[in-house]
């Protein structure tokens, strides 16, 4: 009954890839990791086009890659560091995964759509906290970024599984985390720029 709504695969690859992208926004590897996992095991079919993901060398140098980002997270300083490159390496990531989900399209409205829907929400999520972690930094010393780095975690691995099983929940979680993250993270960045406008105040 559902396959008769017009354009309907395309409205569940938008949500599959919502979903991911998002994902992505939480930590980069960590999404591309599960996918490449589930089409390993031909859990989630994998469109010829973004088969490599699919590849043993792309789980392994992705599984690496994952273990990787989340122990860094736990590094003081590193995570910084990690943040400057953060947003960018998220955008890519994010749109890769949409655009994956949408291969049978032309390469320029596939990879257009993949950069301002995937990019977009992956950019979004990731500057957001990048914003939170440098607020937390600046009011905790840096001992509450440990908390952020396992929401974060947290947060990526519920999004990509939710994307695959469960796309409709996963689109409207991304949609509800980009308010959130919009939200807060507009006010973290605030109050740093306050902090250093006014270093009497840390």
């Amino acid at each position: 009954m559902l396959d008769n709504i017009p354009y309907f695969s395309y409205i569940i690859s938008a949500f599959i890839g919502i979903g991911l992208a998002a994902a992505t926004g939480f930590r980069v590897f960590l999404p591309m990791f599960i996918v490449s996992l589930a089409s390993y095991f031909s859990w989630i079919p994998m469109n010829e086009h973004f088969e490599w993901l699919a590849g043993l060398p792309a789980l392994i140098t992705t599984g690496i890659a994952t273990v990787a980002e989340i122990l860094a997270y736990y590094i003081p300083f590193v995570d910084h560091l990690l943040d400057t490159v953060s947003i960018p390496m998220a955008t890519i990531a994010g749109s890769i995964l949409f655009a994956s989900q949408f291969a049978e399209l032309g390469t320029f409205p596939q990879w257009g759509l993949a950069l301002i829907a995937g990019g977009g929400t992956a950019a979004t999520i990731s500057s957001g906290f990048a914003g939170i972690r440098a607020a937390s930094t600046a009011t905790t010393g840096g001992l509450g970024n440990s908390v952020v780095g396992t929401t974060e975690t947290a947060g990526a691995g519920l999004m990509s599984v939710l994307a695959m099983a469960a796309p409709v929940i996963a689109a409207i979680l991304a949609i509800i985390i980009l308010i959130l993250v919009v939200v807060f993270g507009r006010r973290a960045w605030k109050k740093l720029r306050g902090n250093k406008s006014n270093p009497q105040n840390l």
